[in-house]
Formats: C-alpha cells, structure tokens, sequence
C-alpha cells in the first residue's frame, strides 16, 4: 500500500553576498585567479558550499538573493547604520557578477530588490514557502535571519570553519544557543546593539541582562512597559536611551512581505544549461568544479538542458582520472615545467611504497597525470627527483609515511603546501575522515575506484594507483580549504604541516632503550604477579583465573557474597574501577590481592610489548599519530609511548629503560609546566594568578581553591577509586555535584593529605 502520508516540498533560499563575503576570506586569494587576473575565491567557495548543500539537502526549489547596494531604507532612517564596515576589498570586486552569472547558467534563480537587503527576500520567501506547506532550509550568515526560524524554517548558519560547515538552528538550538525563542532574539540584538551592523545597544546592557529582562516582561515591548521597574545604573540607562533600543528593533525586523518578481513554483529546480554552464566554468577556469556540477546534474536524473544523459544513481560516475602518462628524461621534465606553471597552487603527488622504501610515485595536475617506476640511480628520473626537492609546491594525503620511504631511498624532499588527511581533521576532529577514499566521498561526492577486498587476487584494471590517488587528492584539497576558517588555514600551513617532516624523521630516528633492564623488570613483574596470584588462591582455596570475568563474578558474588556491583550482558561489572570501589566499600584480602595482580600483570605487558618492539638498532620507533585525537595533541601507537606510568615505582623503571644512543651522553626530558595556566595568566594579567606563579603554589590547587572558597593548604578528602584524593573538599552542596560520579553518592572518604 503507498505511503499516504506526501512528502513535503523542500525551499532552499540562500543570502548571496554574506556566503560570498564568507568564502572570499576562506579561501586564500592568491590561489584563486585567472590567467587574466580575475580573482576567483569567492566564487569558488561559494559554489563548492552549494554544491555540498544541493547534495546533503536535496531542495525541489531554491533561489539565492543578492544586495544591490549598501544603501537602502535602513540607511535612509539611521545614516550610520553598517557605517563602520570597510570598503569592498578590490580582489572581491568582480566576482559577484560572474557568481551571479554561473548560477544562472546552472538555472538557479537570483533575486535582487532595490531598496532592500538580500535577508529580506529571504524572509518574504521563507514565509511565503512555509505557509504553501513546505519545509524552507535558509542559509545566511547574517543573525538577524534567526528570527525567521520556526517549525517549519530552519536556518543554516556558517561556523568557524567556514562556509562548507553549516549549525543548523531549529527553535530548540536557537533557544539552546540564547536563552530565547527565535522571534526574540532581535529584542536581545535590539537592547544590546549589534556590532556587525553599527548599531548601539543600552550602556552596560550585556546578553544576561537583555535575556533576563525578556524572561521577565516577553518582549521589548513588554519591557518598556515595565521600564519604571527597572532598578540601578541598567535600568537608568534603559530609561535614557531607550530610543536606540525602538530603533534597533525597527531596523533589525526583517521584511516578510516584499513584491517579488517570482512566484514558489517560478523556483523550483531547472535543467541546467550545460553548454552556458561550461563556457562561464571555462572562464574561470573551475576544472573540478565543472566536474563536479555535470555529474550532479546528470545523477539528479533531468538536471541536464535536454535530458538525455540522466542517469540512474547505480550508472557509474562520469568523473574519471585522467589516463596516466608514463614520461622520463626530458618529457618528463618538460611536463613538470608546464604543469608546474598552470597549477600555481601545487601539483597532487602520492608515493608508491613497499617495505618502507619508495618504488614508484604519481604526479597530478587537474587534468593529466604521470606514473613513475622510480629506481636509485635511474638518470631519466633526475628531473622527478629535482622537483621532489624544489620549493614547488604539493599536494598529498597522509604525507608523514611518505617522507620517511623518501628519506629511506635517499630522496630529498621539500614543499608540501597541504595534506589532506591533515586538512580534512582541521574541518571535522571529532568526525575526521581516515584515508582519501573517506575525504573524496564526502567533499566531492565521488568514490575512488578500489580493489574488491573479497577477492583473493584484486583486479588491477580500474583501480586506483598513485597518479590517481595524486589526482583526487590535488581535487579534493581546495574543497578543504574552503571549510577552513583564516585562522584554521594559518594553522594548518604555518603549524600543521611543518611538524609533519619534523615527526617523520623522529620516527625514524627512534629512540634508545635498555633491553636489558627491559627483561629483568619483566623477569621481576613476573614473579610478583605469580607470588600475588598464589596468596589470592590462599585467601579463596582454590585456583581460577584471574583473568576470566565470568569465573571472577563466580567467586566475588557467589563464593564471598560480596554486594552486587553494575550490571552488564554478562552478570556484573569485574573491572577496576567496579573492583576498586567494591574493596573500598566492603574490603577483602582476595581483592586487594587480586587489584595488585592486576597492576602487575598490566605493567608486565607494557614491558613486554615495548622490549618486543626494540629493532635492530637498538631503538623504538613509534607512529606519531597527527590526527588522532580531538584536543590536537599528539598520539603513540605501535607500541603506544604515551601510556607509560610516571607515579608509581615500577613505572619510573620502565621509564629509566629510555636512554640515550652510544653517540650521546645525556638524555634530557623536559615538560611544559602548567602551560595553560602560564598562558592564561599571562593573558589576563591576573595579580592571584601571578602571585601564585612567584610564590611557586600549584596553581590548579591554586584556582580549584579560589572557585570553591577553600583553603589550598585544607587536607582534600578521598573519593576515588583507590583513595585519590577528591578534586574539592565539598564546602558546599553545590560543589558536590563537582565531584566524579563514582563518589556522588557517597560521600567523602578517609581523608588524605
């Protein structure tokens, strides 16, 4: 039986110049020209964040609304409202019209309104398409378009990354985000001024007081009202100037009911016109954004001008990489020369590598490739190897193995402008895609041809090798760049990417450790564990494994009748936490014995794992892991150097087994300390802060003390596993709740110093 329930039509209206303003600073300008100097970056980003909303967000109709200019109805009530805006930057001036023209020949509607901003085209748009029963998606980056949000409007805002990064606000994130309904939000930028728009708010009037006040009274209205309520120096204020609040609010109230020259269904989503298309691509030169719109428009079945070439979703992909070309000695040369030159911006380079050495490489401009079968020594390879070393710029994924196959094979290296897997992390660190395979799906829409993992001998034919892992990665690189926020990039080029040749050769180089006090820790960890194990046999009488948690629930919950602790899939919780908490509760010589062999047994397989992994040279080299964490810090893997233990005996042991190479004589370790603070009190230049720093206190007592109102020096109670001491003494019920949840409801424990 069909669904009966209709699908809702889908409005998407986006402000033109506020998204075009937010890529042109997005997007690095001098990367984005013409041959004939026509910049191009606004344009770019702008396209590339259509192109993603068009894919993600499937609209039936859309239009993108335009300013015609800076003066307008607004302008003529307050003369100095957006005064304090700068002038036009001249590398952004051009490229509106030739935005406006590509959209076009993409039969994108674009509206302008003398008189009026683009926002209040939105607006009137957004209310008409909701009350005809569709569901509207409006994209500005402009906060006066919040109040347009409701249960049928959504408004898609651009963050800090830039424009290919969208908040959603429905009425529950706007109320989220301030404290407020949408339709109230302008009474709050009414009271408290909006900078962006040279618009004074109340003297001493910040975000609280103006939500409080709304809280209190519902609107400005309501506020003025009551505005003989109001006590103190705010509320003087308010009664002073409460003529910029009137005025605020009377500028800031988008327009909803404009006479535009379209109806809804003048709309909705038109065949592009591919040849109008191609030619305005051409002119501004947008190789894989031509791409990039063609297979769009041909895999959304109908968007193409005469409808021919629509395809279903299971056709395979227009986009191809080009054939690779197989040059050496002086074509090869030559090609360098001239792609070099037309991609000012950096050619794609990936490196082919088998047992850590390098054994071919691929190089990519747009629109042709090379593969290379590289051998030491080979003359006709010179030129590769001379641009290998150059300044010219590259392009590459995952980069830090790369090098290190080059330094091994004796390639010397220089110029990476940009890793996509470092980009792509900057974008999205908690939600940060793996390989290339991952980036080029989700920026570009496409999927990298790969071997069948299912088959014992992959097929080679139409699979991606090094010229194209080279090509998707020198396509897929400006895509992220225009997600990036200015500072992200800064990041990115001046932070980012220098570490990454300063890792490799540290992992390369390795560092120095004792096997032999390595074994004899092991040897001793060993015994102890088996001396614990024996004395918690003594205390049940009987042997089981300690190891097994079903035998260990056996024997806890059954055997010793202790109390249950939390429940799992498979009986309840073994694990040290649950454990540490069960011995501090109702204690028992098998659990404290049990605790210890525990210890034991982890610290033994810390040992074990970092001796195993010793080479030949006497040195372990680890896998410093860029993008592997949220906080930008870096991580350890194989074997993991970060998880070795500081606090207790045994682990300053492990730590003594690092030493230095016969061909040093110290080993030095050092530490930021406290760095956070040390900035922060640097910063806000805070006489506590300063004086604790002078006075040497511990400054994370030193503040924990300060919020909590209690002596630093005060002894802390326990209430952690194992007796940790608890972050705060619990002056107060309120500070309780600081407390871990495994003490909440507890209480404080013994006291400890």
């Amino acid at each position: 039986m069909p669904d009966p329930t209709p699908v809702k039509p889908t409005l998407l209206v986006v402000d033109g110049h506020s998204l075009a303003y937010r890529a042109f600073y997005a997007l690095p300008v001098d990367s984005f020209s013409t041959r004939d100097g026509q910049h191009t970056n606004a344009i770019h980003g702008f396209l590339s964040m259509l192109l993603m909303l068009l894919r993600n967000e499937r609209p039936t109709h859309l239009a993108v609304a335009f300013d015609t200019s800076r003066e307008s109805f607004r302008t003529r009530e307050y003369a100095e409202y957006k005064a304090n805006r700068s002038a036009t930057p001249p590398e952004f001036k051009g490229q509106i019209p030739l935005l406006q023209e590509a959209l076009r020949a993409m039969r994108i509607t674009v509206l302008t309104k003398p008189d009026f901003e683009a926002d209040d085209i939105l607006a009137t748009l957004a209310t008409r398409g909701a009350a005809d029963g569709f569901d509207v998606l409006v994209v500005s980056g402009d906060r006066d378009t919040i109040q347009l949000v409701d249960d049928d409007i959504t408004l898609l805002y651009p963050n800090v990354q830039g424009v290919s990064q969208l908040k959603r606000y429905d009425t529950d994130a706007v109320i989220e985000k301030y404290g407020v309904r949408p339709e109230q939000y302008p009474e709050i930028a009414a009271l408290v001024g909006e900078t962006s728009d040279n618009l004074p708010g109340i003297t001493k009037v910040g975000e609280k007081t103006a939500v409080k006040w709304l809280g209190l009274y519902g609107s400005l209205d309501g506020i003025l009202e009551h505005i003989d309520e109001i006590k103190g120096v705010v509320g003087e204020n308010l009664r002073r100037e409460r003529e910029n609040a009137v005025r605020n609010r009377r500028l800031n109230r988008l327009v909803r009911d404009l006479e535009l020259e379209v109806e809804l269904p003048d709309l909705a989503a038109q065949p592009m016109d591919e040849a109008a298309v191609r030619e305005i691509f051409d002119r501004l030169e947008f190789k894989t954004l031509l791409e990039r719109v063609t297979k769009m428009a041909t895999e959304a079945n109908g968007l193409t001008s005469d409808g021919t070439a629509a395809l279903s979703a299971e056709t395979e992909p227009t986009v191809v990489a080009p054939v690779p070309q197989s040059l050496r000695g002086e074509a090869l040369a030559e090609w360098l020369a001239r792609a070099t030159a037309a991609e000012p911006a950096g050619l794609g380079l990936s490196i082919e590598v088998l047992d850590g050495r390098v054994i071919g490489a691929g190089v990519a401009s747009t629109t042709e490739s090379v593969r290379l079968e590289w051998a030491a020594g080979d003359e006709a390879l010179a030129p590769f190897e001379a641009w290998l070393a150059s300044e010219a710029p590259k392009v590459m994924t995952d980069a830090k193995p790369q090098l290190k196959a080059m330094r091994r094979s004796g390639l010397d290296f220089s110029g990476l402008e940009v890793d996509t897997l470092i980009a792509g992390w900057l974008v999205r660190p908690s939600l940060q895609e793996k390989d290339l395979v991952d980036l080029v799906s989700r920026y570009l829409g496409e999927d990298v041809p790969m071997a069948d993992p299912s088959q014992l001998v992959p097929d080679a034919d139409g699979t991606a090798g090094a010229p194209e892992f080279a090509w998707y990665s020198l396509r897929v690189a400006p895509v992220l760049l225009a997600a990036l926020s200015e500072g992200s990039r800064r990041v990115l080029a001046d932070i980012e990417i220098p570490i990454v040749g300063v890792l490799a050769e540290m992992e390369l180089r390795g560092v120095t450790v004792d096997h032999e006090r390595l074994a004899a820790l092991s040897a001793q960890l060993g015994e102890r564990a088996a001396g614990l194990a024996a004395s918690a046999y003594a205390e049940i009488g009987r042997e089981v494994n300690l190891g097994s948690p079903k035998q260990l629930q056996e024997v806890l919950f059954d055997q010793l009748g202790m109390p249950k602790t939390r429940a799992t899939k498979t009986g309840y919780s073994t694990d040290a936490g649950a454990l540490a908490d069960l011995q501090e509760t109702n204690p028992h010589p098998f659990l404290g014995l049990l605790l210890e062999h525990r210890d034991a047994t982890k610290l033994r397989q810390i040992v074990e794992t970092l001796d195993k992994s010793i080479q030949s040279d006497g040195r372990v080299h680890t896998s410093y892991v860029q993008v592997g964490t949220t906080t930008g810090r870096i991580s350890s893997t194989d074997p993991n150097l970060q998880n070795i233990p500081v606090r207790t005996e045994e682990g300053r042991r492990i730590r003594a087994a690092f030493t230095h190479g016969a061909e040093f004589g110290e080993l030095l370790t050092a530490d930021y300390s406290q760095i956070e603070m040390r900035i922060m009190a640097h910063l806000s230049e805070d006489p506590g802060l300063i004086e604790a720093f002078h006075s040497g206190e511990d400054l994370h007592r030193f503040v924990g003390a300060r919020i909590f109102d209690v002596d630093p020096g005060r002894s802390r109670p326990s209430c952690g596993p194992r007796s940790r001491p608890c972050r705060t003494a619990w002056p107060t019920d309120s500070a309780r709740s600081a407390c871990p949840s495994s003490c909440a409801s507890t209480g404080p424990r013994r006291p400890s110093s």
